[in-house]
């Protein structure tokens, strides 16, 4: 969940900026958020290994660094998704400023306006994004096998994964169907609570850039 909530509060608030201010540069720094949607995880996964294994983790979990922590999978989640801000930012688009300008005669700020205003009026686009990512986080295999290098870190994937050679090295494969329909229930149940605005977002958001 902390990777929902940073993921879908850090994308909204760029794409606000890209979407509603005006600042120099700004259609050309979007286009380069665009660009590194085209640069695949696989060319960044050494890099940002090595950047983890030397960050300081100040005692977390008895760890110098931030490898055999959740840090590596949390953390970076508030940096933004370069195609959930532009999503965000279609979307946003489509709102009308009359609103903005109604808030800021108030004395409303930017940052108030964005909390108060946009996001009220973005509920189907960002409920979308937060099944995409915890979609994503509950799945993800190589991200918690990289770092939370310990056993009693690993995510239920991992432990999924573990059945395998649960029965004598041969695939116990009536555990591991009981335990996949287990697996797959939150996400079955986060899509049901959230599938009306997942299907309003998904047919109102705009890509067509106005």
């Amino acid at each position: 969940m902390v990777g929902v909530a940073g993921t879908v509060l850090s994308s909204s608030l760029v794409a606000y900026s890209f979407a509603r201010l005006r600042w120099p540069g700004r259609n050309i720094l979007f286009g380069v958020v665009l660009a590194t949607m085209m640069l695949p995880g696989v060319v960044t996964l050494i890099p940002q290994f090595i950047l983890f294994s030397k960050l300081p983790a100040f005692g977390f979990q008895d760890s110098k660094t931030w490898i055999n922590t959740f840090l590596p999978l949390t953390v970076p989640t508030f940096a933004g998704n370069a195609f959930y801000i532009f999503l965000l930012r279609q979307f946003m688009r489509g709102i009308p400023m009359e609103l903005s300008e109604a808030a800021k005669i108030d004395g409303a700020s930017e940052l108030r306006i964005w909390w108060s205003v946009i996001l009220p009026l973005s509920k189907p686009v960002l409920a979308t994004i937060a099944i995409f990512t915890f979609q994503a986080s509950w799945q993800d295999f190589l991200g918690p096998l990289l770092y939370p290098q310990s056993e009693d870190l690993y995510t239920l994937q991992l432990g999924l994964r573990q059945f395998e050679f649960a029965a004598g090295g041969t695939p116990a494969w009536n555990w591991i169907m009981a335990v996949t329909l287990v697996v797959l229930l939150p996400v079955l149940v986060i899509y049901v609570l959230f599938q009306h605005h997942f299907v309003q977002g998904i047919t109102i958001t705009n890509f067509v850039d106005k």
